[in-house]
């Protein structure tokens, strides 16, 4: 017999759901004959691609691994004492298999749901407590992109509290010493805002200059010098002037804390805590400031609350969503966090704990000590009076500065070089006295003592500390029982498992949220970034050492290129909504090259991504809201004539394609046509851009700008609520304006300022989609987004009997997700946050609640999930639909039903008393799957307002809390 031969592991059958026998059944349901049927009534013929895309052929998932393996290796891995923010650490094994390689963990979605998100909710509190405790202050968020966008953020805060006689001032003091690439990021925060970065010696500031209306400095310096600022703080306090630290977070387990001295936002990076370098990123940056502030701290805040029987619970409270809530009146855009990286550091506190911590920071001042004391005996001064892990050396000439580069790259060493002919050297955990006597044996040949003796005392046991009593930490920290009780690994594993297992991730079901798009994240894709050739490389180490990551950059862009049609394609945003910012502060450079300063309007519809108003006002732009029709999609008519009425001022638009309402908008070409012949260019959100790729393109459509978001339809997991990545593409004469970066010649003499702390943002997580790419050449990428297409109109076809579908195309047919209007049933006292919850008692994560329409829920399934995973979530809804059926047709009583007391956690399924007017079993197994595939929430409907009245972010004992419903302060 002849058989026809086919290789067994093609990805692109392992990424999409659906087999093609099920693909008939689902046609079926919807009325299309075929897969290219439902793609033509779906899709605007004017805006299909012409061409296939032209990608590189797929791989398997073993061709890949064995191809990525060989480009990796062009990266060199050399010991790294540069410093400046990133530094080696060492993380433990039982960390990295559990949270970090653990799909439980990694394919999580932002705790919006808090109820069955309780594992990293606290994990987040955990992180918290942490940063609160080492850096003295009252409170602190969830995490940060990284440091520069942290204090770039402070900044912000300091502005938006200016009062009295600095009420109009717009100036803010920053320190000469703090990392040039911080300074880089704020000089991009400040432009457009109209405020002037004063750059200068802290020692010699004039802070009673009222056009000041804040400072930021950096502890330790960049240049490694430990300064005590407590008398800079009182001088600025005494005067008005608010004043930010950015700290380095392992050197306040030795140093006294920023809050001691005074300090009101605290800034920083989390990433010597088991988080590796990966080429810059991602990283937790932290915020941490002072309690009457905490309404004005950016991102989110994790908060102890109760649920409906008293038990605590936790929840994300205050400004959850502020960027949706206020748009234009946002004061930031931040819409992802770091909480896959947060989790990695409060984890790594919790395994050391405070007495391990200090350990780790002493080890590394006392080899510091040493290193100091063996250069000297080689003649080499060390100019910081007071360091921690920093040395900075007197170099008497550029000649006698680079025979020592020359002779410490040819020992594999990099050191920081000063423009001044210093050098710096940082030391870190993974040092240890055979690395420092490799770094004296290079001073050694060059200062012409080879033979010197380069033995050294072992780290001793008790250290001493040479720093003024006033510099020296005193008080404790991390005394919480939770970092102080799981130190061996049985203990940790045990704990982080037991976290996990409240939490729903992709591992559990589909998590169908809308705008989100929780795809697949293959476990192929997600191995090399543990790979030490990604993860153990310093951002600014010499680029002949990082060919493997050159490589991997230039691959990658071609390709988003040739997805986009654009012409080139910056990799350093590292979120959507920093993408955004940089896309519109890329088309604010363009129109002022051409001497167009005046164009600052931006238009954007109604029913655009929150972030989008939030990010025009940040890049200094004036919003102003474009209609949209009954159906949804954007007014052209209101958008004609807004576009005529600001034509000389007009900057841009901000559109999302297909529209936030899950619709392919056949006006798209007309849009961007309109706003072309007023002399403004087209920002396009990329947010729904897992419906484009293959069968159109931003630029195909008319778009100058895209930002894409990598975490959503290129396969980065989103970590829980972050790690996100947002390049952005742009046309050609956009492109000389992507941005640039102050340590690392990115060779764009017109660039904009850097928008990350790292030249290519998160570096470590771009090989996710450089995987995704190469394993689904062109045709798996089309194929993906028609599945795409496929299920979301099959889930339609199989509910809109039971919800009616809110927009759809002129075909009857919705993009990649759709809207369910449930605001009829209001008329019956459920709201849309009942479903919400009742669906978890189903074993599902909800769908996006109450966005873009409030009252809805938007459902997206990607092309990830299976039929029987689509037809589980329908079944789980049409039952929902019935019980609705019963409260509004009196059967079930409107206040006292299983959707208003959903969820149902074991806990209260099997307690003695049920006063439920309905069964046991109709509540926590309403259909036959759930008996055996149960997902319990650990805790039942959580009250938000309590929550935020009482607002508790760390994990200090509830005992120490007032309990009687008084204002209880973070501590």
């Amino acid at each position: 017999m002849i058989f026809k031969t086919k290789p067994a592991d093609i990805f692109k059958e392992r990424h999409n759901g659906p087999v093609k026998e099920q693909m008939q059944d689902m046609l079926q349901t919807i009325g299309a004959a075929s897969l290219d049927q439902l793609i033509d009534e779906t899709v605007p013929p004017a805006i299909r691609l012409k061409n296939p895309l032209n990608l590189p052929a797929a791989l398997t998932e073993r061709d890949f691994l064995r191809k990525f393996a060989k480009i990796a290796k062009q990266n060199k891995l050399y010991k790294s004492y540069i410093g400046l923010g990133y530094h080696d650490t060492i993380l433990p094994p039982v960390i990295q298999r559990n949270i970090l390689e653990n799909p439980g963990w990694y394919t999580a979605y932002t705790p919006y749901q808090a109820e069955i998100a309780q594992g990293r909710l606290e994990a987040l509190i955990n992180y918290q407590t942490l940063i609160i405790d080492l850096t003295g202050m009252a409170i602190a968020n969830a995490s940060l992109l990284d440091e520069a966008t942290a204090a770039a953020e402070a900044m912000n805060l300091q502005y938006s509290l200016r009062k009295g006689a600095r009420k109009n001032a717009n100036r803010y003091f920053v320190s000469n010493q703090v990392l040039p690439q911080t300074i880089d990021v704020l000089l991009s925060r400040a432009t457009p805002l109209g405020i002037e970065l004063v750059i200068g010696d802290h020692r010699e500031i004039n802070l009673q200059d009222d056009t000041l209306f804040g400072a930021l400095v950096q502890y330790p310096a960049a240049d490694g010098e430990v300064f005590d600022y407590t008398d800079f703080i009182s001088q600025g306090h005494a005067v008005g002037l608010p004043v930010a630290v950015a700290a380095d977070l392992l050197s306040l387990t030795l140093l006294k804390s920023p809050g001691e001295m005074g300090a009101d936002v605290v800034v920083g990076s989390s990433q010597r805590f088991g988080v590796p370098m990966g080429y810059g990123g991602p990283h937790a940056g932290f915020f941490a400031t002072k309690d009457e502030y905490k309404r004005s701290i950016p991102g989110r805040i994790i908060g102890l609350s109760q649920d409906a029987f008293g038990q605590k619970a936790y929840r994300m409270a205050l400004q959850t969503r502020e960027q949706h809530i206020r748009r234009e009146k946002a004061t930031s855009n931040i819409c992802t966090a770091q909480v896959l990286l947060a989790v990695m550091a409060g984890m790594y506190a919790v395994y050391h704990g405070p007495r391990r911590l200090k350990y780790i920071g002493l080890n590394i001042h006392s080899l510091t000590q040493i290193l100091e004391k063996g250069l000297e005996r080689l003649g080499f001064e060390q100019l910081n009076e007071n360091y921690f892990d920093t040395l900075n050396l007197r170099i008497e000439s550029a000649e006698l500065q680079q025979a020592i580069r020359q002779e410490a790259e040819a020992a594999q060493i990099n050191f920081r070089y000063f423009g001044d002919n210093n050098i710096g050297i940082s030391l870190h955990q993974n040092t240890d006295l055979d690395e420092v006597k490799d770094i004296l044996a290079v001073f050694a040949k060059v200062a012409g003592k080879p033979d010197a003796t380069l033995e050294l005392d072992a780290i001793p046991e008790e250290t001493e500390i040479t720093w003024p009593e006033s510099l020296i930490r005193t008080s404790p920290y991390l005394q919480a029982e939770v970092f102080n009780k799981y130190h061996s690994e049985s203990e940790i594993l045990r704990y982080m498992k037991y976290l996990e297992n409240k939490d729903f991730s992709l591992a559990h079901g589909m998590i169908p949220l809308g705008s989100c798009t929780m795809k697949l994240n293959a476990t192929a894709e997600m191995i090399p970034v543990t790979w030490p050739e990604i993860g153990s490389l310093h951002p600014f180490a010499p680029a002949d050492q990082a060919k493997g990551y050159a490589q991997i950059f230039q691959d990658l862009e071609a390709w988003l290129c040739e997805v986009t049609g654009f012409a080139a394609v910056s990799l350093q945003p590292n979120s959507g909504a920093q993408g955004e910012y940089a896309g519109l502060m890329v088309i604010r450079a363009y129109h002022e090259a051409r001497g167009d300063h005046h164009r600052n309007i931006s238009l954007i519809p109604s029913s655009a991504h929150g972030t989008n108003p939030a990010s025009a006002v940040m890049a200094g732009m004036k919003v102003v809201i474009v209609k949209c029709d009954e159906r949804g999609n954007i007014d052209v008519a209101d958008l004609r004539a807004k576009a005529d009425e600001h034509k000389d001022d007009l900057s841009c638009l901000m559109v999302t394609y297909p529209s936030t309402h899950g619709v392919y908008e056949e006006s798209i070409i007309e849009i961007c046509e309109i706003i072309h012949q007023n002399g403004g260019r087209v920002y396009m959100d990329g947010a729904n851009m897992n419906a484009q790729v293959g069968l159109t393109s931003p630029a195909n459509i008319g778009a100058d700008v895209c930002h894409l978001n990598l975490h959503k339809t290129f396969c980065i997991p989103h970590g829980g609520g972050g790690p996100g990545v947002g390049p952005i593409g742009v046309v050609a004469d956009l492109a000389p304006f992507l941005p640039g970066h102050a340590v690392v010649d990115l060779e764009r003499p017109e660039a904009i300022n850097a928008v990350s702390a790292a030249p290519w943002g998160s570096a470590s997580i771009l090989p996710i989609s450089y995987a995704y790419i190469n394993m689904m050449g062109g045709e798996g990428l089309t194929e993906a987004t028609k599945m795409a297409i496929l299920n979301a109109n099959y889930i339609k076809a199989r509910l809109e009997e039971h919800y009616p579908v809110l927009y759809v195309g002129s075909n009857g047919r919705c993009a990649h997700e759709m809207i369910l209007d449930c605001r009829s049933f209001k008329k019956a006292g459920v709201e849309v946050e009942d479903i919400a919850k009742r669906l978890m008692d189903y074993g599902f994560h909800a769908p996006t609640v109450s966005f873009p329409v409030a009252g809805t829920l938007m459902v997206e399934p990607t092309e990830s999930e299976s039929k029987e995973e689509l037809d589980r979530f329908c079944d789980a809804m049409i039952s929902i639909r019935a019980e609705i059926t019963e409260i509004e047709e009196g059967q079930a009583d409107q206040k006292n039903n299983l959707l208003k007391n959903a969820p149902h956690p074991a806990h209260v399924a099997l307690a003695e008393d049920w006063s439920f007017p309905y069964s046991r079993e109709r509540a926590v197994y309403p259909i036959p799957y759930t008996r055996t595939a149960k997902f319990w929430p650990t805790v039942s409907r959580i009250d938000s307002a309590y929550g935020d009245r009482n607002l508790v972010c760390s994990c200090a004992p509830i005992e120490a809390y007032n309990e009687q419903g008084q204002e209880m302060k973070a501590v």
